[in-house]
């Protein structure tokens, strides 16, 4: 099993699974058959037992409807009764041949094919006596019908009968074997389920427990390893047993700890590179002294810039004072405006009522022209009668000038609706005039807007260049205080903390366990020796160094103070 201790993890999972998903898929396709055995068994009870019971329970219903009948025919003498009995008979006959057509379509056995050959031979028996007995029946000959009825057609319907008791017990028997088969393959597929269920889950136990060993074990040894090292140990004899992940990860902590027992050697022989410090602090204060003259003159130009600024700043201010006045007189303007159109709204309005007065007036004289078309129509047929009938003429002629007197009152009041109308779109035209002027005050107000909102532009112009110069003086001054708070800093940190580095730098490398060969080589580290900082540069620039809290932390907390500490 070398082979597979050497695999990659990635590899060993997915040998597992492999092997379970095999296991499952053969679950599977185990349960896919046995649920085909059973659709088929439930499909041939659905689709040819059951219907063969149904089918054979209606011939026997529509045999005994036809006797029925028959005997209803026997025993009337009413000829209509007689024809509708036969009637039905008819019906009931067509209805059995297609039950028995049906039938024929189902039948699965030759035992099943032998009953039902049975049937149709007492079938054409019976119907045979059915012909007889009718045609007696329609002789009146009722004794002899009946005759016939108890005799050959009897003993025919009894063959009947039979035959379709022996169809109903085998489609019965039939059914009840397919039942029992689909039971059967159901129990037989069940305890297969569960026999490669428990061998999925007991296999899948066994790999997942042994895979997780296997993986597991390295991992905790190279912990135990790792913690050593972080401890300061660098003694330690790493074996590495596989090529896997976990094999790879040894090699890289072995590989580490050679690394590690390499570095510190080297950082115990250059502990004599601290006191080269104090040189670069001396350096380090010529510039900031030099950074801090530049910074001063940005600092001049940023004042220049910031009073031009600031009288443009004043100029916009009083152009926007004057644009919100005259913003306010427009907006006082267009609700007049608003006002007229609301008027001319209401004036629209009541003409919009004025207009359907006129259309329910006009829909009375409609209504009045129409009864006085009628009443003329019956007024011209009394006058076209004679004698007495002819005083109804006067009464129709009286309707018709009320009926005209009501149009001239009603074309009246239409009338003075349409003067009102014209009046009332005059006076909306006169709204709408003012609307227009009142318009026209607000476009006058929204051109001087306008003027001032382009003196506004003009002096923002000059306010982006102003503070362009003030964004170029504060970028050279931020880069220039930047510079210098960094060399305030590791000045003032490499002063106070030199002397303690180089007396903990030992200590610090002194927790790690070497070699005996590596601590023979290693030197006693030097000591360091205290810069010689100008007092008065120092002094100069500790003010604008504190007056910004964003400055880069101390010399201890520095890249190489991380890079120490990191041991």
């Amino acid at each position: 099993m070398k082979w597979f201790y050497d695999l990659k993890i990635a590899t060993k999972l997915i040998v597992s699974f492999g092997a379970v998903l095999l296991l499952t898929l053969v679950l599977g396709v185990s349960n896919m058959m046995s649920m085909n055995r059973v659709n088929q068994a439930s499909t041939d009870l659905a689709e040819n037992w059951m219907p063969s019971v149904r089918a054979v329970l209606e011939l026997r219903a529509t045999v005994g409807d036809m006797r029925r009948w028959e005997l209803a025919h026997l025993l009337n003498e009413d000829a209509a009764q007689m024809a509708d009995y036969e009637k039905r008979m008819d019906d009931t006959l067509i209805i059995l041949k297609k039950t028995r057509d049906t039938y024929e379509k189902l039948i699965s056995s030759p035992e099943e094919k032998v009953v039902a050959a049975d049937f149709d031979k007492g079938f054409q028996a019976f119907m045979v006596d059915h012909a007889k007995m009718i045609e007696l029946s329609r002789a009146n000959k009722k004794v002899e019908a009946r005759d016939v009825a108890s005799g050959t057609s009897a003993k025919a319907l009894g063959v009947i009968n039979e035959a379709v008791n022996k169809l109903v017990k085998l489609n019965v028997d039939g059914g009840d074997a397919a039942s029992d088969a689909a039971s059967e393959i159901y129990s037989s597929a069940r305890m297969t389920s569960i026999v490669l269920l428990a061998i999925n889950i007991g296999i899948g136990m066994v790999l997942a427990m042994w895979v997780a060993k296997i993986v597991a074990a390295p991992l905790q040894e190279a912990v135990s390893l790792a913690r050593n090292v972080a401890d300061g140990d660098l003694t330690l004899s790493i074996d590495v047993k596989s090529a896997c992940e976990t094999g790879q990860l040894m090699q890289a902590l072995k590989d580490m700890t050679g690394n590690l027992q390499n570095l510190v050697s080297q950082v115990r022989h250059g502990t004599d590179t601290i006191a080269t410090a104090s040189s670069e602090i001396a350096s380090g204060n010529q510039d900031l002294s030099s950074r801090t003259e530049q910074q001063a003159s940005s600092l001049e130009e940023t004042a220049s810039s910031m009073e031009e600024l600031t009288s443009t700043v004043k100029q916009n201010a009083d152009n926007a004072r004057q644009a919100n006045q005259l913003a306010q007189s427009a907006s006082g303007i267009a609700l007049k405006g608003g006002d007229v159109v609301g008027q001319v709204v209401g004036t629209m309005a009541s003409i919009n009522e004025s207009s359907r007065k006129i259309v329910d007036i006009i829909s009375v004289i409609d209504g009045i022209a129409f009864q006085t078309n009628i009443l003329a129509l019956n007024a011209a047929v009394e006058a076209a009668r004679a004698g007495e009938q002819g005083r109804g003429f006067a009464v129709v002629a009286s309707e018709v000038r009320n009926l005209a007197h009501r149009s001239a009152a009603a074309a009246k009041d239409i009338k003075l609706l349409i003067s009102d109308s014209v009046e009332k779109v005059e006076n909306g035209s006169v709204l709408v005039n003012q609307a227009g002027e009142t318009m026209n005050e607000i476009v006058t107000s929204i051109t001087r807007v306008t003027d001032i909102m382009s003196e506004i532009t003009s002096a923002s112009v000059e306010q982006s260049a102003g503070i362009e110069q003030v964004n170029t003086a504060i970028v050279q001054m931020d880069q220039v205080t930047q510079q210098n708070a960094a060399l305030v800093e590791e000045a003032a940190a490499a002063a106070e903390s030199m002397q303690d580095q180089a007396a903990q730098l030992s200590q610090v490398v002194s927790v790690f366990k070497l070699l005996a060969s590596a601590q023979a080589s290693a030197p006693r580290p030097a000591a360091p020796r205290k810069p010689s900082v100008p007092k008065a540069v120092v002094a100069s620039v500790k003010a604008p160094a504190a007056a910004r809290p964003a400055l880069k932390k101390p010399v201890k907390e520095t890249v190489g103070g991380d890079e120490w500490e990191a041991f």
